[in-house]
């Protein structure tokens, strides 16, 4: 008990420094994003939706079925919201739980000794766990991982209880309902049933490869038969259920996920799917190098047998080769004898015999219990058994880290990723085990005290770096912008994005200009650089420039609604209303087949919809936006904000004056968003057109309060007090709106206006002055100022503003009446005017 505390400890000390990290990397569309948190949506929605929050059965889902892993983030929302605190807490927790386990793991294999504790040690500091556990969605893994260990040990109870106890099949369903939960916790968690069954015949059996198939022949061992049997059963029903619950087909991936699967060549996909593995244990046996990502490029293709990776493959399965050699080879003095096995001449009848290893002859023993009958009642009489022998010890391991790595390898289907830190977690328990084992097997052979001291403090020392690099490695977790700057190294493509992101966010936009560029360098045909790119210069109004970037994106990922959402929403501020139009419409045709965020993919079509309706509503096109509305009101996916779109609805409804339909609409928009300012205003314009004038002014007053520094809502405030004559409070409202929003050309105008209908000629002239110099080219300012200056007898620069505005809009006849009439009053006072 004591080695399974202490490693606990260690695994819990090693990450307490991440409860102050932030959320990371695929946290975002995982837990921020992720409608199936949130206490609106149904819990029964997790069971049918994937990690990310997409359905399934969608064709771009990720198929990444994790419910249990998704409600323990749902668990987390409904305590703390989105602190990230409370999430590191549980990540780091299932740790500490995962590292007690497997020490217990360990000391059935290893006994109750130092070495187990080694074993406890090294899989609490191991560097590869950071991201599954300083990563919050690395939770997949940590959990998987508990009910993997939970049905291995259930598993180990069974063996060693069958045919002596009932309750031996309790512990089998224990180990079946454990690997259930595994596996909806990750997938890989499946691949225990496999462990057991290495358990059962390798260890707990002591069969060799030669004696598998003569016991089940020759029906030697009927018990440890149903077991396999049972377990090949649960393990065939648990993947079809998995694969039928996921629509019967595999994901589909793009090629930066994993650029081997998209190679054309049928040599690199092979070398380099035969290479990762070999990748994959380095950074097991040396975490120098880590990273968040290692797509794209990260592993670069081995595309001839010239590749000098080649011949890492090629030490690793010959080392791998004779490992398993090793471990399944039977030993010369072991004979057969009446269908039990002897071994050194002495009968295993029930798979604990005595080790015919020479190392063992002092091993530490352990209890189990064997059944006695005593006047008609069955007892528990305990019997000493030895310990598994290295040979059964490293198949164990090696069963422990290659079998749950299987998933990951491309054998069965294409995996969306080059490598996955995260997805080490459960192998790094055989990698534990079996450089614990080989120190053992070494420090038993030498003779020499000093050889010893060497294997153990080698080990130790080991150990101690590991707990160091963790503990730097953690450093790079803490926050977004450390965790992309140390995978520069690795997959600079990524990285450089990524914090750009982050860079952007901080509002050092130079920074993440150059940041953005430096990811397009290395890696020129990401969309999703160029797009963020272009969102970037278009926030810094370089629209030009916005504009190329955007056509980029699209150019390289056609399904991208978001670049065509903000190629529009320019273009339809620039005037270019039938370019606009046409990329909107465009945009709202794209399906969300195979798409990675569907969700996301959603909301840029409506959103691209309430734009082209609200082109049309300038347009005066009120039915046509309508029918638009409605249609993004048909695709708006559950977590787009609809309060602005329904209020839309009731501005197009408003201007066909229909009223009760334009009441609905206003309704809706503040049920959907209750301090959703537009609704308030527009709401009270409605009230106060149908007589209802106090509840206009709350709604008017209301959305004041909501927010006082919007001088629109004391605009409209104003414009609705002028109607009522009170025109010094009109005033007054008028003057507050153009102090608030001074360069907001719209609000300072109708400002001046409504000062110019109080009689307040001096107020209305500076701020039709201010309106001219917002818009000087905007023939309407210029003939509003011109009157005004006209109406306080400034008649030359009445004339100036008069003659600029016919300039501009030649045709325009009020302009043309008010110019005649101020030449008039100019030659009554014998003033020269530009006609004489």
């Amino acid at each position: 008990m004591i080695a399974e505390l202490v490693s606990s400890a260690l695994g819990l000390a090693l990450y307490l420094n991440t409860l102050s990290a932030d959320f990371c990397y695929d946290d975002s569309r995982a837990i921020k994003t992720n409608q199936d948190l949130l206490p609106e949506t149904p819990w029964t929605h997790i069971f049918y939706n994937d990690f990310w929050g997409t359905l399934l059965t969608h064709s771009g889902s990720h198929k990444s079925y994790r419910p249990l892993c998704t409600l323990s983030f749902r668990l987390n929302h409904a305590i703390g919201g989105l602190n990230p605190w409370s999430y590191h807490l549980v990540n780091i927790l299932l740790h500490a739980a995962v590292t007690g386990l497997f020490t217990s793991f360990s000391k059935i294999l290893l006994g109750d000794g130092y070495w187990t504790f080694m074993a406890g040690l090294m899989f609490a500091s191991h560097p590869i766990h950071t991201e599954a556990v300083a990563g919050i969605v690395g939770r997949a893994d940590v959990g998987a991982s508990l009910f993997f260990l939970l049905s291995l040990l259930c598993y180990i109870k069974h063996c060693s209880t069958r045919g002596y106890s009932a309750r031996t099949w309790g512990w089998f369903v224990g180990t079946g309902l454990c690997a259930g939960c595994s596996m909806l916790w990750k997938e890989q968690g499946v691949t225990v049933l496999a462990v057991s069954a290495v358990y059962d015949v390798f260890v707990f059996h002591r069969l060799k490869m030669k004696q598998i198939l003569p016991t089940i022949y020759k029906g030697k061992n009927l018990p440890l038969f149903l077991s396999i049997s049972l377990l090949t059963l649960w393990g065939t029903s648990l993947l079809g259920a998995r694969l039928y619950w996921m629509g019967n087909k595999p994901p589909s991936f793009s090629n930066s996920d994993n650029p081997a699967a998209d190679s054309d060549s049928l040599l690199a996909r092979t070398l380099t799917f035969f290479y990762l593995p070999t990748k994959n244990l380095w950074l097991l046996l040396c975490p120098d190098t880590l990273s968040f990502d290692w797509s794209m490029d990260a592993v670069p293709l081995l595309k001839t047998i010239c590749d000098w990776r080649n011949l890492h493959t090629v030490a690793f399965y010959i080392g791998l080769l004779l490992l398993a050699y090793c471990g399944l080879k039977s030993p010369s003095m072991e004979r057969e004898c009446y269908g039990k096995f002897v071994t050194n001449g002495k009968q295993n009848a029930n798979g604990h015999s005595c080790h015919s290893d020479v190392e063992y002859r002092n091993s530490e023993i352990k209890p189990s219990f064997a059944s006695k009958v005593e006047n008609g009642i069955k007892n528990n009489v305990p019997q000493t058994t030895q310990l598994p022998s290295t040979e059964n010890i490293v198949i164990l391991s090696l069963s422990l880290l290659i079998i749950p790595f299987v998933p990951a390898t491309n054998l069965f289907f294409y995996v969306g990723f080059v490598i996955a830190e995260r997805v080490l977690y459960i192998p790094s328990m055989g990698f534990c085990l079996l450089v614990t084992v080989g120190a053992r097997a070494l420090y038993v052979k030498v003779q020499k005290r000093f050889l010893k001291s060497l294997i153990f403090y080698a080990t130790a020392t080991l150990i101690v770096f590991y707990g160091l690099k963790t503990a730097i490695r953690n450093g790079d977790w803490q926050n977004e912008e450390m965790l992309y700057r140390s995978g520069i190294k690795v997959n600079p493509a990524k990285a450089w994005g990524n914090l750009g992101n982050v860079l952007k966010s901080q509002s050092k936009i130079s920074e993440a200009e150059s940041a953005y560029r430096n990811a397009l360098y290395y890696r020129s045909n990401m969309a999703d650089m160029l797009y963020n790119l272009g969102l970037l210069l278009q926030e810094n109004s370089r629209f030009a420039e916005a504009l190329h970037y955007y056509k980029l994106a699209i150019g390289s990922r056609p399904t991208l609604a978001s670049a065509y959402l903000n190629t529009g929403i320019i273009l339809m501020n620039q005037g270019k209303t039938e370019e606009a139009r046409r990329t909107f419409l465009k945009c709202s045709e794209i399906p969300d087949e195979n798409l990675k965020d569907p969700h996301a993919h959603k909301s840029s079509v409506t959103s691209c919809l309430y734009n082209l309706g609200k082109l049309y509503h300038e347009q005066g096109h009120y039915e046509e936006a309508l029918t638009v509305y409605k249609e993004a009101i048909q695709k708006m996916p559950r977590q787009f904000a609809p309060q602005s779109l329904y209020n839309m609805m009731g501005e197009a409804y408003m201007r066909l004056s229909k009223l009760p339909e334009a009441e609905y609409w206003y309704m809706e928009s503040l049920r959907s968003k209750t301090d959703h300012i537009p609704a308030h205003l527009t709401y009270g314009k409605l009230l106060a057109l149908t007589g209802r004038k106090s509840e206009a002014e709350k709604f008017f007053l209301k959305a004041i309060e909501l927010d006082p520094t919007k001088g629109n809502c004391y605009m409209h405030y104003g414009q609705f007090l002028l109607e009522e004559a009170r025109l010094l409070e009109a005033a007054e409202m008028a003057k507050k709106a153009a102090e608030l929003d001074s360069t907001e050309f719209d609000v300072v105008f109708n400002a001046a206006h409504m000062l110019r209908q109080a009689s307040l000629n001096e107020a209305a002239e500076k701020y039709y002055d201010l309106a001219a110099r917002l818009r000087p080219n905007y023939p309407a300012a210029l003939m509003n100022l011109g009157a005004i200056l006209h109406l306080n007898g400034r008649l030359r620069q009445a004339e100036a503003n008069y003659l600029r505005a016919l300039q501009l809009k030649p045709d325009d006849v009020i302009t043309q009446s008010n110019l005649r009439k101020l030449w008039n009053i100019m030659e009554k006072q014998g003033l020269k005017t530009s006609k004489t």
